[in-house]
């Protein structure tokens, strides 16, 4: 059974840092949907009342993919030796507050959130203004 597990986020200052990080364990050794670099690894975030929000994504060759409001201040990268996958947010804004969730898959690397089937705990993330 594969399992998500977020850690890294915390309360900061607008305009401060954070680095979020997400490890995946329960891979095989072998077949569809086990090789951890053979994943498309993404992050969302979700906010009370509001829907799950796409804000990163990585696919196996590192292409990366952000949404408009974090273009320039957010990177995702992945280490396949490890197998995880990290986002690094400057610049932070009082908008950026949420609860930031990681997400794997072998065959989707989009931003509909009901398209990926695993998902870690939630690491909140608080911008002060």
């Amino acid at each position: 059974q594969v399992h998500l597990a977020e850690s890294g986020g915390g309360l900061v200052q607008s305009g401060g840092s954070l680095r979020l990080s997400c490890d995946v364990t329960g891979l095989g050794e072998s077949g569809f949907g086990q090789i951890f670099s053979e994943l498309c690894l993404v992050w969302f975030r979700q906010s009370p009342g509001k829907q799950r929000e796409f804000v990163a994504s990585i696919t196996v060759l590192n292409k990366t993919t952000y949404v408009d409001s974090v273009k320039g201040r957010f990177t995702i990268s992945r280490d396949n030796s490890k197998r995880a996958f990290y986002l690094q947010m400057n610049t932070l804004k009082p908008e950026d507050t949420a609860n930031y969730y990681c997400s794997q898959s072998a065959i989707y690397c989009g931003p509909v959130a009901g398209l990926y089937d695993h998902w870690g705990q939630g690491s909140q993330v608080t911008v002060s203004s």
